[in-house]
């Protein structure tokens, strides 16, 4: 009956001042405050450019805060003001407005700022846009006050801690924005310590990564105490942890220790070309369970970080970048070895990929059944880019240079005897 009468009260109470020429100093502050938080957000606008992009954030938090933010100062200031002399029924009304306002945008900053765009992500920030309006709706109705003294009644004993249900959605709420503040922490501090160019990039990822848990795990135990869980509470929760790791867990705590372990030792690191398995490709993502490799066809794979601490990788980049390819020729024993081999090291420096320094090299591998092997050995700096081309392109140049030079590509000999059986004693 009480939140009934004071909403009753709020309502009669504006309904009154619009019906008298008071509520028009109201409405002045109101439209001053709106015009001139638009008016300042137009003025600065164009001002917004962020200059380097670890202040991306900043900027955007500025251009999406002003409005509101603006505004709540104009009418707030007109608040105090007008108050002395008449009652301020509308601009009381525009205050838990406005504020609700700034606490939607930048929420919806903050989940934009630190998760990918997503379904799930738009269907969040619909969730928050309309827990912020419900939460305004119950504050002016009057309704908040007696919603929490309901949710406060219900809970149970935990030794000498009670959980109420108010309880719980507190320490979800508080848990929930403190570990969004140390995501976009951790974001804020990824992107600063990958700029430093002078620092090695595995200590780089190392120490964002570790930023980014230590952040979490300070948020949560800063956002519990702040609602009145005792910490020791969690001990049940670590056994349990713990219990969960020792049976069906071990494969996610091995994959996070070992990114710790391969950022540290910098056996691979961002930007090397490795070979895993069967997969080869550039190295191009580190993260606390999984390396992404991006291969010569497209394709990206995703190898859990236990695999490089347990299998043989081979880093083609680990000391330079340079990679061997041989291609393989035959030719004749009539053959002038000194002029194929000339033309197979002039036909692999004509090509744009081969490196001059080291230079190409044909060597004789061996004498064979149907001629002598060749090699043409050429050096690359970028196997990411595959050797298909390369080979078909230098096979291809030696197959044209090979005939405009009479020089022989042997077939392969097949030799087939047929031998007579001798007729036995008997004649047959």
């Amino acid at each position: 009956m009480s939140n009934s009468s004071e909403l009753t009260a709020l309502a009669l109470s504006i309904w009154a001042d619009l019906h008298q020429g008071r509520v028009l100093w109201q409405l002045a502050i109101v439209g001053g405050s709106i015009a001139a938080a638009w008016l300042i957000g137009k003025w600065i606008a164009p001002r917004m450019t962020a200059p380097t992009v670890e202040r991306a954030f900043g900027w955007r938090a500025l251009h999406q805060l002003q409005f509101p933010l603006t505004a709540l100062i104009g009418v707030l200031l007109g608040r105090v003001i007008l108050k002395q002399w008449q009652g301020v029924n509308l601009l009381n009304l525009m205050v838990p407005l406005l504020t609700a306002l700034a606490i939607m945008r930048f929420s919806v900053l903050m989940l934009r700022q630190v998760f990918a765009p997503s379904v799930a992500l738009n269907a969040l920030v619909r969730l928050i846009g309309w827990g912020v309006w419900v939460g305004f709706a119950l504050y002016i109705s009057g309704l908040a006050g007696d919603l929490l003294q309901f949710l406060d009644e219900l809970g149970f004993t935990v030794g000498k801690q009670r959980i109420t249900l108010l309880l719980v959605l507190q320490a979800v709420l508080s848990v929930l924005l403190t570990v969004l503040v140390a995501l976009w922490l951790g974001r804020f501090i990824e992107a600063r310590t990958m700029a430093q160019a002078g620092l090695d990039i595995n200590l780089r990822v190392m120490f964002s990564k570790l930023a980014q848990t230590l952040l979490v795990v300070l948020a949560i135990l800063i956002a519990l105490p702040a609602v009145g869980i005792d910490l020791t509470v969690l001990s049940v929760f670590g056994g349990m942890l713990g219990v969960g790791i020792g049976f069906g867990l071990q494969k996610i705590a091995s994959n996070y220790v070992s990114g710790f372990i391969i950022l540290m030792d910098r056996a691979v690191s961002i930007g090397d070309l490795v070979t895993v398995g069967d997969q080869t490709g550039k190295l191009t993502k580190m993260t606390a369970r999984y390396v992404v490799l991006h291969t010569s066809g497209g394709a990206e794979a995703i190898i859990p970080n236990e695999t490089l601490i347990t299998s043989t990788v081979v880093n083609h980049s680990y000391t330079d970048q340079l990679v061997r390819v041989a291609v393989p020729v035959q030719v004749s024993y009539r053959t002038d070895l000194d002029a194929a081999r000339r033309i197979l090291e002039d036909l692999a420096r004509q090509h744009s990929r081969v490196l001059r320094n080291p230079p190409p090299k044909a060597l004789v591998r061996e004498f064979g059944d149907n001629g002598i092997a060749l090699e043409l050995g050429v050096w690359i700096e970028d196997l990411q880019a595959g050797t298909g081309n390369l080979r078909s392109d230098l096979n291809y140049a030696i197959w044209t240079a090979f005939r405009n030079n009479g020089i022989e590509i042997p077939p392969p000999r097949r030799d087939v005897r047929v031998f007579t059986m001798p007729q036995d004693v008997s004649g047959r």
